[in-house]
């Protein structure tokens, strides 16, 4: 059976540039990372695979209790349904369902946003450019180059009275493209005899 895979013979290590070099020519700390990266993310495969599957339980254990109760009152359920939030009956542990729609903008930000620099270059001229600043924030991209899109709904949260404003506000409208939903399933436990509930972290990095 063929593989694309270069056989690794005893002694030796592929590097990153796929070279074999010998064992006894690599660095201790070199070997040391090796061993420690190599070990972790295997786990963290299984880790991830594992959250998949808790996933997929979930939702289908949410939806056919939802379904149950649509049966038990003579209700036929149709298309994606609602967030829901379910308690356990000593109310000790909830959770929660959440459908949340994707956005992405078009090429017509770009329109909004030498509107919005307009509205700027009017109402900044002598004055404070702190404005220009916090403004300037919204259209500012992540690490993977995307819009912040809920910094670009507030924006159009803004109550402004100004023409030319409005105008970009209707183009950042324009813009505004669904490209889908997102479903989350969040999970709660009581905080001790209070009313208030703490998140069960399922995010590594908030652990």
């Amino acid at each position: 059976m063929s593989t694309n895979q270069t056989q690794v013979p005893d002694g030796y290590m592929k590097n990153a540039s796929g070279h074999l070099v010998p064992t006894a020519n690599i660095k201790e700390q070199d070997l040391l990372r090796d061993q420690i990266v190599t070990a972790l993310v295997p786990q963290a495969i299984a880790l991830h695979k594992e959250l998949q599957a808790f996933k997929r339980t979930a939702l289908s254990d949410i939806s056919d209790l939802i379904q149950i109760a649509a049966d038990r009152h003579g209700v036929k359920m149709g298309g994606k349904k609602g967030n829901v939030t379910l308690y356990s009956y000593d109310g000790r542990y909830k959770v929660q369902r959440n459908f949340r729609e994707l956005l992405t903008f078009t090429e017509e930000l770009e329109a909004a946003k030498a509107l919005i620099d307009s509205c700027l270059a009017r109402w900044t001229e002598g004055a404070n450019d702190n404005i220009r600043v916090v403004v300037s924030q919204a259209f500012r991209t992540n690490t993977k180059g995307e819009i912040k899109t809920g910094k670009i709904l507030e924006l159009m949260r803004l109550e402004i009275k100004d023409e030319e404003w409005n105008r970009a506000m209707t183009a950042l409208k324009d813009a505004l493209q669904s490209t889908g939903t997102a479903v989350y399933v969040r999970l709660y436990e009581r905080i001790d005899d209070t009313d208030r509930y703490r998140p069960i972290s399922l995010d590594i990095a908030s652990m």
